[in-house]
């Protein structure tokens, strides 16, 4: 079967039709089970590829995902070869991935834990039964019309205590955005390997970007030299997660069933974006003045001083037109008030005024003088004379 072409028919069953992904190896076709006339993805090895290692892998695929039965996982319905090319038949996944839809838009917190966390629980199985993904990317999450998400792609997966490797010698498997450093290295993979990836998955779900940009050279050996960057927006409970399932030593990361439930933990809501200068608007913010060396708590340093304070003596002129206001008010509040009110007031202020004339006649004559204090504002000076006047009879 060379080339395969959309309407060709494979194992006289699946007939092909338009594409649905291509993948470093393979190709992934929506097709129709003839038999059981059903709509199915098939995977087919490209006939351009004749090495060896690559239909070990493939074959490799079909009997570790038909090994495994979880709801996080595409399920796997049928394998074989056709013309000496290897296909496999899976469920087929009506939705986009995980990548086109962050294309479009970041996830906000909600929809981005309740993603991690179906593909961490995916993982969490396959590890328990000695199997590592090794390819954790957004394009491999794919997400149903339900929401349900399932992890796809288990062509590079292998067994962790299995002693024979596929991997071409000087080829790391793996797409290089995501790969673990041990994978750089050429270190041992562990379960804690696809955490990693997942760690980087959920940061771009959260930010739009790649942490890890640029070729495939470049992207591999940038997480040797520095952490991703993950920004301060972000929940500092998130923040945690995601530098702790990135950390450089796998035996500092969470395996995948604590990743997810630590997950689960983690606030929703929307993501606070930062704000710039320039969108402030009229926000001031108030300080007290510090005192600096050679300058008092109330005056700020030269060169570093605010308005300049107006005269004591025009403040004060103010504060008298302030109070000169008030008896007018006081009269419209007055004339506004309830009748009953009025009088319950006019009783009061009468009991007032004759208790401060009783306690004036029997507290004694005072010096009679007019002295006021020293510090007096010039301006006050003559009203606090007048009243200093009144109560003492002068």
């Amino acid at each position: 079967m060379s080339p395969v072409l959309p309407d060709a028919t494979v194992a006289d069953r699946y007939q092909l039709r338009e594409v649905l992904g291509r993948g470093g190896m393979a190709d992934v076709y929506r097709a129709t089970d003839l038999v059981l006339d059903r709509e199915v993805a098939v995977k087919v090895l490209r006939d351009s590829t004749d090495d060896e290692s690559d239909r070990a892998r493939f074959t490799g695929e079909a009997r570790t995902l038909a090994q495994l039965s979880h709801s996080g996982l595409v399920v796997v319905l049928d394998a074989g070869f056709e013309a000496e090319q290897p296909y496999l038949v899976m469920e087929l996944v009506e939705g986009p991935t995980l990548g086109s839809e962050v294309s479009a838009a970041p996830l906000d917190l909600e929809r981005a834990g309740a993603v991690g966390v179906q593909v961490a629980e995916a993982l969490a199985y396959v590890h328990a039964h000695g199997v590592v993904h090794r390819d954790v990317k957004p394009g491999n999450v794919l997400i149903g019309a339900d929401g349900r998400v399932k992890l796809a792609d288990f062509g590079i997966a292998r067994l962790m205590d299995d002693a024979v490797r596929h991997t071409r010698t000087g080829h790391a498997i793996g797409t290089a955005a995501y790969l673990a450093p041990e994978q750089v290295t050429g270190d041992k993979i562990t379960g804690r390997t696809d955490v990693y990836a997942l760690g980087l998955v959920l940061l771009e779900a959260l930010t739009g970007k790649r942490a890890y940009p640029g070729s495939p050279t470049e992207a591999a050996l940038a997480r040797l030299n520095r952490a991703p960057e993950i920004p301060v927006s972000l929940p500092p409970a998130w923040r945690d997660l995601i530098t702790a399932a990135t950390s450089l030593d796998p035996e500092d990361r969470p395996d995948a069933q604590e990743f997810a439930q630590r997950l689960r933990d983690q606030p929703t809501g929307p993501i606070p974006v930062a704000r710039h200068d320039d969108d402030a608007g009229d926000t001031r913010l108030l300080t007290t003045p510090v005192a600096t060396p050679g300058t008092s708590s109330g005056e700020a340093p030269a060169g570093d001083r605010g308005p300049a304070r107006e005269p004591r003596g025009a403040s004060l002129d103010r504060m008298g037109d302030a109070l000169a206001q008030r008896p007018r008010a006081w009269w419209t509040r007055w004339r506004a008030a309830d009748p009953d009110h009025r009088a319950v007031a006019v009783v009061a202020l009468g009991l007032l005024l004759l208790i401060l004339v009783i306690a004036i006649a029997t507290s004694g004559a005072g010096d009679g003088g007019t002295e006021l204090p020293a510090n007096t504002p010039p301006g006050l000076e003559s009203p606090m004379a007048d009243l200093h006047e009144a109560v003492n009879g002068g």
